[in-house]
């Protein structure tokens, strides 16, 4: 199950179809941390069962995508806050199947699908930001004191937080049209996003890892929540509309019980009484929080990826959708080399471009594949420039 698990996400990521609120593809912070851990802990599995093959493939793996976190997620171009340019955007569009991405995050706009006709719902993309960066220090992939996150905390609380009679809490996303309108009225696929009792809960988990106490927001979560001690999707966030049952801080017509949000609640109690993120994993902080740990030299080329660039000195590994024949140039095919492709126990065929591939900068690598199992040449060049 995990070695299936595992090349399902190798081989169908980066790239999410949904990003945690169901509602845009691309490249987000939230679903790369989650694979970035699920990629670690499934390489520990590998390793205890003596696949040491496949547990380097694995860890390659996912250090190729935690090495790309920031080129395509972190814009430097960002407007939100006044002499803060780079932090965490909520995700960077691109559509599955897409298998030139353009991972322009400067450049790419976002289309927010839950805002009124005729409204604007076109933003750029790194102007839109949410919570969801925080996975990266819950799970140990990025340190609580480090630049970008500490940057993207005082760009979302000057942009989504709320401040209540019960205590802090927080809107999913800017532009957000997802909750009850403006005069209290349901949402009908169109409204006014409101705020999360969950995202507290999210924010306390960020507190302790950050050695800070989480009795805020605990204390928070539960005035949030129902007579009955259920905990909703959304709280009210304007002034008190008694006329419609509407009270700042307390809950509206979303769904309620939010399993979600009663999980949140239970684990950063859980958190609190340990005085550590309940989520952490050893061995993904371990490998990724040290300040002298190896960097990642790996560039990957997938059916569903193909890359155009790729820095001087790294190796390019190829993946493939059966075992082949890889036939590669660095002249424009006046000279060419063959490289037989490997397999794993994760049943994904791959080869290895030496750091001499990329060694010139300004040249290319130009490259296609003889499929052995059906007996034919690709039919078509790749090319990517050594920049």
């Amino acid at each position: 199950m995990v070695l299936k698990g595992a090349a399902y996400l190798i081989r169908n990521g980066p790239v999410t179809q949904q990003e945690r609120w169901e509602e845009a593809s691309g490249y987000s912070p939230s679903t790369l941390a989650s694979n970035i851990a699920a990629l670690i802990c499934a390489a520990t599995f590998f390793r205890h069962r003596g696949d040491e093959a496949g547990a380097s493939f694995t860890e390659e793996y996912a250090d190729f995508l935690e090495s790309n976190i920031e080129n395509w997620t972190v814009t430097n171009e960002g407007s939100l806050y006044q002499g803060i340019a780079q932090y965490y955007m909520r995700i960077l569009p691109e559509s599955i199947g897409a298998s030139n991405p353009a991972e322009d995050k400067e450049a790419r706009n976002l289309l927010i699908k839950n805002l009124a006709p005729g409204q604007q719902n076109e933003f750029p993309a790194k102007d839109i930001v949410d919570g969801g960066f925080l996975e990266l220090v819950r799970y140990g992939i990025r340190r609580p004191n480090d630049p970008v996150i500490l940057n993207t905390i005082k760009v979302i609380d000057a942009v989504l937080k709320v401040d209540t009679d019960g205590g802090p809490i927080w809107h999913r996303y800017n532009h957000d049209g997802y909750g009850q309108k403006e005069d209290g009225g349901a949402f009908t696929g169109f409204g006014q996003g409101r705020v999360w009792p969950l995202l507290t809960g999210e924010r306390g988990h960020y507190e302790i890892a950050a050695g800070h106490s989480a009795e805020t927001y605990i204390r928070a979560m539960e005035q949030f929540a129902s007579a009955t001690g259920l905990l909703p999707e959304q709280v009210w966030d304007e002034a008190d509309k008694p006329e419609v049952f509407l009270f700042r801080g307390k809950p509206i017509g979303s769904a309620m019980p939010l399993v979600w949000a009663h999980a949140e609640y239970i684990k950063l109690l859980r958190s609190a009484a340990d005085d550590k993120v309940y989520d952490s994993i050893p061995e993904v902080s371990q490998r990724y929080s040290s300040p002298h740990r190896k960097r990642n030299r790996i560039e990957v080329w997938k059916p569903n990826r193909h890359i155009r660039f790729i820095s001087q000195g790294t190796i390019l590994r190829l993946h493939g959708t059966e075992s082949f024949r890889l036939r590669w140039s660095k002249d424009d095919w006046k000279s060419w080399q063959d490289a037989e492709s490997s397999s794993n126990a994760l049943k994904i065929d791959f080869v290895d471009l030496p750091e001499t591939a990329s060694a010139t900068k300004g040249n290319s690598i130009v490259f296609t594949f003889y499929w052995l199992i059906s007996n034919r040449w690709e039919g078509q060049d790749y090319a990517i420039r050594i920049d």
